[in-house]
């Protein structure tokens, strides 16, 4: 593990960016030069990226159907789009879900596995996230259980089924291309859909039950694409404290002034709005509503966003880079890393000062990513 001190570069500490030389020691940030000094004038350095909610992966892990069977192979790739983008910390949002296939419980299974058993092998520090379809009550009981032996504690609940449709009798839209992949005839698919749905009534009853059990074995919980202050108001009952991709201001208010964190998406941010014209996290961010800012599906947008944000003045530098790093450490609980102090372990992100492009990523002090020039300064 190295131990360096990055001088004249701009650092970002939280009040802003400074000239002041940043050294580590052991994986750690520390108060004092260390006596191997690397030059990285014409380079800004920033703490490392904390990805709250990502599913950019899954074309590493499954590109083809069924084409994909060492899943370690696909995660040590996507360890190295997520370096090549400064993200220091990854969280893997895995469906469990009745649309089968990727986001079956089959295939969830070993999506898990292979993570909690692939992180000690890598530098990116990953972890995984369980989005887990309400309606499937029958993987309540054991769900507990099954989290642990996978190493998941963080949980975020939905609710794709199309319920309109289905309450109208038509059929639902995509019907035929997620039977195939769930390798159910549609007619199948779509029992199994009307059957799940007929459970509604009993979902809430259920999850009361649920979300304590999982909130006593220190599970982090979350509900997705919240539409309501009501809505939001039974999560928060429920010990259901991460709102995540709020749909409407009500319900990213009535999660802010309540002490729930408020998750975004940063290529909603990158396209200047939401891709299904939901609500805007420039604007959220403007109203001081926003926590954290996630990859959602494109690994580069977290990076982007901030800088954006930054650009048009909406919050300065240090604001909005916190929102994807201290901040979505913050909802992790993940008080060792997310901000440039000492005593924090060295999770830094070197940036070029004029393209604003990843040059290097570190993990702890050690090296994830580094690529071009800066690579020159370190080898001279």
């Amino acid at each position: 593990m190295p131990n360096l001190d990055f001088v004249g570069a701009k650092v970002l500490r939280n009040d802003g960016l400074t000239d002041a030389p940043l050294s580590f020691e052991g994986g750690r940030i520390v108060d004092a030069p260390v006596g191997r000094p690397i030059d990285l004038s014409g380079f800004l350095v920033l703490p490392g990226i904390v990805d709250l909610h990502g599913d950019g992966f899954e074309r590493h892990m499954a590109q083809r159907r069924g084409a994909m069977k060492q899943m370690d192979e696909g995660l040590v790739a996507c360890e190295a789009e997520l370096a090549a983008n400064g993200i220091t910390t990854a969280v893997l949002a895995q469906f469990v879900s009745w649309e089968g296939g990727m986001r079956g419980p089959e295939f969830a299974a070993r999506v898990f596995t292979a993570i909690r058993d692939t992180n000690p092998t890598v530098v990116t520090d990953l972890h995984a996230q369980l989005r887990f379809e309400t309606h499937l009550l029958e993987l309540y009981d054991d769900l507990p259980a099954q989290l642990a032996a996978w190493g998941v504690n963080y949980l975020v609940f939905n609710d794709h089924l199309p319920h309109d449709r289905l309450d109208q009798g038509k059929i639902p839209r995509r019907l035929n291309g997620q039977a195939l992949k769930a390798r159910r005839s549609p007619q199948k698919h779509h029992d199994y859909m009307i059957e799940l749905h007929n459970l509604s009534d009993q979902v809430p009853a259920a999850l009361d039950v649920l979300c304590p059990r999982l909130a006593q074995a220190g599970v982090r919980m979350g509900s997705h694409d919240d539409a309501t202050a009501e809505g939001r108001a039974i999560w928060r009952g429920r010990g259901v404290h991460v709102a995540e991709f709020p749909e409407t201001l009500e319900a990213a208010e009535a999660a802010h002034r309540a002490g729930d964190a408020v998750l975004m998406g940063s290529p909603n941010v990158v396209r200047g709005g939401s891709h299904n014209g939901n609500l805007s996290a420039i604007d959220l961010v403007a109203m001081g509503y926003c926590d954290a800012l996630a990859s959602d599906y494109h690994y580069p947008s977290p990076r982007r966003a901030a800088l954006m944000l930054a650009d048009a003045g909406v919050c300065t530098l240090a604001q909005a880079w916190a929102l994807v790093s201290s901040g979505p450490a913050g909802v992790l609980g993940f008080s060792d890393r997310g901000d440039l102090i000492v005593g924090k372990r060295a999770d830094i992100v070197v940036l070029d000062a004029k393209t604003r492009r990843v040059a290097a990523t570190f993990v702890e002090g050690r090296v994830s990513y580094m690529a071009g020039e800066i690579a020159e300064r370190f080898s001279a």
